[in-house]
């Protein structure tokens, strides 16, 4: 599967954060896993742990997001992913419309890594959670730095300000599994 390199939107440059990659690394039967690397991360603030559950609002502190959008239609998914462990996931039935939990099988599972100046977070998602294949993707990743300072990262923005459900952030794609 192919690395990323996240952009930072240039209204909200980063403190001291140099690079964010994000990549999924496997899909199978049971589990979508991903991984973000922040280089740059010494001045990262880290959500402390909170434990796994559903949470609102984690997107205003360091998040890591994946926006899944099955082929043909408007509806897509969000699925966000915090260094605390809480973790939230939502349906849309189109560009910021029709917002509603979305049902998860069981709490998604993520590990933080954190070095003085990398931190790596990899995230696994209930593969059953998943919207069904193809579908288009986005990798994104908030990060707050020292001073409360945030810096947002997609694959592509699309709009002067940060917007993860713009169409351009869904710049990934993946095919349903082919069968000989």
């Amino acid at each position: 599967m192919e690395t990323y390199e996240l952009l930072a939107h240039p209204a909200h440059p980063p403190l001291a954060v140099t690079s964010v990659q994000a990549r999924v690394l496997a899909l199978d039967a049971r589990w979508l896993t991903l991984r973000w690397r922040v280089e740059g991360a010494g001045q990262l603030f880290v959500p402390p742990f909170a434990g796994k559950g559903r949470a609102d609002g984690l997107w205003q502190t360091t998040c890591f997001e994946m926006f899944v959008r099955p082929d043909g239609g408007d509806a897509y998914a969000e699925f966000n992913l915090s260094p605390s462990q809480a973790w939230a996931a939502y349906d849309f039935s189109g560009y910021r419309a029709g917002m509603a939990e979305r049902a998860m099988v069981r709490d998604p599972v993520s590990t933080p890594r954190r070095g003085q100046s990398v931190l790596i977070f990899d995230a696994a998602i209930p593969a059953a959670s998943l919207p069904s294949l193809p579908w288009t993707y986005g990798l994104t990743a908030v990060i707050e730095e020292t001073g409360g300072r945030k810096s947002y990262w997609a694959m592509a923005h699309g709009s002067e300000r940060p917007d993860f459900h713009d169409e351009a952030c869904f710049a990934a794609r993946l095919a349903a599994p082919t069968h000989p």
